[in-house]
């Protein structure tokens, strides 16, 4: 059998997709050959830092190599995502995806972010769903969220929620809910969920949503009280406390989660170790055990499922602000 060679014009596109072939192999097949940087886009603290470093104390040991973790706060998680984004597709960058940064941001600031929340990563896997809760000061004469809805919608305006700032998680989840109940409530923006939370504890304001770890010691002390759970299942934490959608509001979802990327092209081999590693770092009884404490429920998926997650928040948070008419200019 006799095979016909490309004319010489086509050597130099042949050589160099056979190069690049052999060069992404190689790189995929000694992967990792130094360490990994692993970006949390929000400041040190809370459940999706604490997440990120047990995964690099252990996903590392999997690996041979050490995991870096670097926290890259601003813009509501958008500048750390914006640099795994830019960063090479090689496995060297990785990222913590949110609910926030592949959720709401992509909705709120569409045509503004500097990243596309579905082509410009690679999913790797999912790690945790973290369950978020509304709450209102007790001073607020509700015993249920049924009781809240009829009073805010018998007292337009009167009612007020904080949230960490405009346009964040907490802004849009509550807008949404706002917005599907009926129901209209003043919205006074923080420069942070710490100074938001301060207030709602003071009856500053008459209600906030904020993830359950966060939001759980003050419940328990009487502090605050929760009518309703953003998840898909009751919190063992708060077993009487229905979620939104017992509550009759299915559209608002099962909650936040956050979860490993990588910049778009990561060769499929690199793929394919960093989710293995992922879930064995997962299995380690200490990883359990902290997760646990905080209320995250551990959630491993194959890249693909992490995928449709993120395209399912997208479109879910697409829908959310339109409904609630949230503006960020």
């Amino acid at each position: 059998m006799k095979f016909r060679y490309p004319t010489l014009p086509f050597m130099p596109v042949l050589l160099t997709a056979v190069m690049s072939l052999s060069a992404a192999t190689a790189t995929a097949a000694g992967y990792p050959e130094h360490s990994i940087r692993l970006i949390v886009p929000f400041a040190p603290g809370g459940s999706t830092d604490l997440a990120a470093r047990l995964i690099a104390q252990y996903a590392g040991q999997e690996l041979g190599q050490a995991i870096v973790v670097e926290n890259r706060a601003g813009a509501g998680g958008s500048l750390g995502m914006e640099m795994v984004a830019r960063a090479a597709p090689d496995g060297y960058t990785l990222g913590m995806a949110t609910m926030s940064t592949h959720g709401a941001n992509p909705a709120v600031y569409k045509g503004q972010l500097k990243y596309d929340a579905v082509k410009d990563f690679t999913p790797i896997t999912n790690v945790a769903s973290v369950p978020g809760v509304f709450a209102v000061n007790p001073k607020v004469p509700a015993k249920t969220i049924q009781e809240f809805i009829a009073l805010a919608k018998a007292a337009p305006g009167k009612y007020s929620f904080a949230s960490p700032g405009t346009g964040s998680l907490g802004h849009v989840n509550v807008s949404y809910f706002s917005a599907l109940a009926g129901m209209q409530l003043l919205h006074v923006p923080y420069k942070g969920s710490g100074p938001a939370m301060n207030d709602a504890l003071a009856g500053q304001v008459d209600a906030i949503t904020d993830n359950l770890p966060s939001a759980l010691p003050h419940i328990q002390a009487g502090r605050l009280r929760a009518l309703a759970v953003l998840s898909e299942h009751r919190s063992p934490m708060l077993p009487d406390v229905p979620t939104y959608i017992e509550a009759g509001f299915p559209q608002m979802g099962g909650g936040g989660w956050f979860g490993i990327v990588a910049p778009a092209g990561a060769p499929a081999s690199v793929v394919a170790g960093l989710n293995t590693a992922i879930h064995k770092a997962m299995q380690q009884p200490e990883f359990i055990k902290k997760m646990d404490d905080v209320g995250a429920t551990l959630v491993p998926t194959t890249p693909e499922e992490f995928s449709e997650q993120i395209k399912q928040a997208v479109a879910r948070y697409q829908s959310a602000v339109s409904m609630a008419k949230i503006e960020i200019n």
